[in-house]
């Protein structure tokens, strides 16, 4: 056990240096570009636990059937990645319980035209097929939501929010009026809810495989770095803050996931952080996916989704991501944030 524990230590250190010495040569010598293709040199890591996972939406986990990539996290949650589940087990478990599942989507300014009929249109061909779904779109302009046409048991609401005068108080505002929210109609009718960006379209099935208590979406251009790169809130006075050696992984704002009552746990947290940090006239390095980093810290999640489930086309094409599920759109920040 000691002599285990030792080479662990000893693997740790050496992919450090090795990490370490490909960054400063890649930006040195070619620019960061060239660092993305490198990384996956970095081993994530192997389940540590010695039986088999299994949740109320999959069943029995396949842990070891994707030996090149980590599947489950050191407190026993699963991480899903393609080929880890049986979709039509995770179908019929979910149709079992009876479910309405949420999906909420922030379309303020400019994002509305550019982004959402895409978003609605894919997530009709792709998320949670076969299940009852409920849409909440936030925007501040609701008569120029498109229409797209629904399938049986799926409907769509518009709840009216304030423009703000920023981009990140749009972000900032986000779990604010998500915990407003998840108080009202929209935990009334349903039982567990997604909260996803809309500058992103469905690729590839999205479905009760995702599901669990809370959910969280591992982020794809930091999931193979080491804990001691992540780009977590470093500031010591923020509410978001994590110090040196806290965080598990880094976690991605855009998907984001759970129950009714876990997710108003969450939205509390990060919109009371937010209020913390506004007080002391500090605003957290990624905003709200700062504070959601700390919460998961806190409080970790039942179910981390691959970057499958939430992928870069940016980044390329890479062996392990088989079935993207999730598309980000090209950052057109100078159009959108205008």
């Amino acid at each position: 056990m000691v002599f285990k524990e030792r080479l662990r230590a000893w693997k740790r250190s050496f992919w450090r240096l090795i990490l370490l010495a490909l960054g400063l040569s890649g930006l040195l010598l070619y620019g960061l570009p060239v660092v993305r293709h490198l990384e996956v040199l970095i081993p994530m890591g192997v389940c540590p636990l010695a039986r088999r996972p299994r949740d109320n939406f999959t069943g029995p986990l396949q842990p070891w059937a994707r030996p090149e990539v980590l599947t489950c996290t050191s407190w026993g949650a699963p991480i899903i990645w393609d080929g880890t589940f049986d979709p039509d087990v995770a179908q019929q478990k979910a149709v079992e319980q009876n479910l309405t599942i949420g999906l909420t989507v922030f379309a303020v300014g400019r994002y509305l035209e550019k982004y959402l009929e895409r978003f609605l249109e894919t997530a009709e061909r792709h998320f949670m097929v076969g299940q009852r779904v409920v849409y909440y779109v936030f925007t501040e302009r609701p008569a120029a939501v498109p229409h797209v046409p629904l399938g049986p048991g799926r409907r769509l609401r518009v709840e009216r929010v304030e423009r703000e005068r920023r981009w990140q108080d749009v972000s900032m505002e986000r779990m604010r009026t998500l915990h407003e929210a998840l108080g009202g109609r929209l935990g009334r009718e349903a039982r567990f809810v997604f909260c996803m960006d809309v500058d992103q379209h469905f690729s590839g099935a999205f479905g009760p495989e995702a599901l669990a208590e809370s959910v969280a979406q591992l982020h794809a251009w930091h999931y193979h770095w080491p804990q001691w790169l992540l780009p977590f809130e470093r500031d010591a006075r923020s509410a978001a803050a994590l110090a040196p050696g806290e965080g598990d992984f880094y976690y991605h704002a855009a998907v984001f996931g759970g129950s009714v009552a876990a997710l108003r746990g969450l939205t509390a947290h990060c919109a009371r952080g937010q209020r913390q940090d506004r007080a002391r006239g500090l605003e957290a390095r990624w905003h709200d996916e700062s504070h959601l980093n700390k919460f998961f810290w806190l409080h970790k999640p039942a179910k981390v989704l691959s970057p499958e489930f939430c992928w870069s086309p940016d980044i390329g094409r890479r062996a392990e991501i088989r079935r993207p599920r999730l598309l980000w759109a090209p950052k057109e920040y100078a159009l959108v944030r205008a």
